[in-house]
This record gives C-alpha cells, structure tokens and sequence, in this order.
C-alpha cells in the first residue's frame, strides 16, 4: 500500500486519538498536501516542530493499527468486495431474466458504494 495512502487511512481511522495540535498539522500535511515549511510558517513554529510532531503523531497511529488493526480489516474487505463487483461484472447475462439483471444491478451499485465510502 501506497505510505501517504496509508499514513491519509491511518489519520482517519485514529485521528482523534492524537492531541488537537498533531492532528491538525498531519491534517494539513496528509490531507491538505501542505509542506512542512508551509504548516511551520502557518502555525508558526519551526520546521523541526513540524517534523517531530508529524513523526510522534505516525507512531501513535501506528501503535493503534497494531493493536487494533482496523486499516488492515478496511483495506481487506474492500479488496473483496472489488472482487466480488469484477466477478458479477464478468457473468454472462445473456440467458437472465429482466428481473435478475435489475437485481444484480442493485448489488453491483450497493458494492460500489461500499468501494468508494
């Protein structure tokens, strides 16, 4: 998996675990695509505070992955259900019925939604 893409999950799930401050400057980092220079010039403290705060801030998220592993379970369900939508998109629908084709229809728009959040 992709680090920022991670690290942009990881934020997400456990965010509000971190204090206000290394949440909002992760935020800005992740999120906002914001550089250090640019959070230490906004928040005005230095670029090295900015640093450390974004690398105490990966380690708490990281802790809470560990013991919790809800990315991990997130990432896995979703993989499956990409699975699951390539394989009802690859049937053969020639011999179904109007009905079973609205159905899986409805399936295939109720995977997408939890695809894409």
């Amino acid at each position: 998996m992709d680090k920022v893409y991670e690290d942009t999950l990881l934020l997400d799930f456990y965010g509000q675990l971190l204090t206000e401050r290394q949440y909002e400057i992760m935020d800005l980092h992740f999120n906002n695509d914001y550089s250090l220079g640019e959070i230490a010039e906004q928040l005005n403290i230095s670029r090295q505070g900015v640093y450390d705060s974004i690398k105490r801030g990966r380690a708490v998220l990281n802790r809470m992955e560990e013991k919790l592993g809800l990315v991990e379970k997130f990432v896995n369900q979703k993989s499956k259900a990409q699975k699951i939508l390539n394989s009802i998109r690859s049937l053969d629908k020639s011999g179904v019925s109007e009905k079973d084709i609205m159905t899986l229809k409805r399936i295939e728009e109720g995977i997408i939604q939890i695809i894409e959040g």
